[in-house]
């Protein structure tokens, strides 16, 4: 049975998201940490939901509460030719611990009726949804003139890696003006997975 929850007053939005990124070395993440040595970061917390079988990757959502210091939101990503529709609802702390502590998904509001709607014309049950783990990541971020740029480090399931992300409004533009500035910066380029999906792949090693 699907948990009652109080009707939330939430907020949507929904925008495109498409980024480029790379893996980093440490010494390459520390090299970078110099170029935002005045922006102060972020922690924030990825907890991912799916199904136990994992349904929602299957299809390629991909779906998470992430939570700040001070508030929350949750996200559903929805895959296009290129990047990813985001659906992001803003959560208070309150609304977001409640959710990840009754390990479901509210769909009781009228507010997130778009988000239950995508999941369930996909076949998924909305029910069968829970925290399946989650992903902590340590964020600078700061607007450079070739798009938002954020460096990461992450750590989940007992692992550590280091990221860099550019998030751009022209795919072809922005892909250009990221291999550019990782010449200019000589960082090496290292093909880079989502997170979630390299939370996967730790949490299938452990299920084996």
């Amino acid at each position: 049975m699907q948990a009652c929850f109080p009707a939330l007053l939430l907020t949507m939005s929904t925008n495109l998201e498409i980024e480029h990124k790379t893996l980093l070395s440490l010494a390459e993440y520390d090299q970078l940490k110099r170029l935002f040595s005045h922006i102060t970061p972020v922690r924030q917390t990825n907890h991912y939901l799916d199904t136990k079988d994992l349904k929602l990757r299957k299809k390629k959502l991909a779906l998470r509460i992430r939570t700040f210091d001070k508030s929350a939101e949750m996200t559903l990503k929805v895959p296009q030719s290129v990047g990813n529709i985001e659906h992001n609802i803003d959560l208070t702390s309150e609304e977001a611990a409640l959710m990840l502590k009754e390990k479901n998904i509210i769909c009781s509001s009228v507010d997130l009726s778009e988000v239950c709607d995508i999941l369930t014309e996909r076949g998924i049950d909305l029910s069968e949804i829970t925290e399946i783990g989650s992903l902590t990541t340590i964020r600078y971020e700061q607007q450079l003139d070739i798009g938002l740029a954020a460096l990461d480090k992450n750590d989940y399931m007992g692992h550590t890696d280091y990221e860099l992300e550019l998030e751009v409004d022209d795919n072809d533009q922005g892909k250009k003006d990221f291999y550019a500035f990782l010449k200019k910066n000589h960082i090496e380029y290292r093909f880079s997975r989502s997170k979630v999906v390299r939370f996967l792949d730790c949490l299938r090693h452990t299920r084996k």
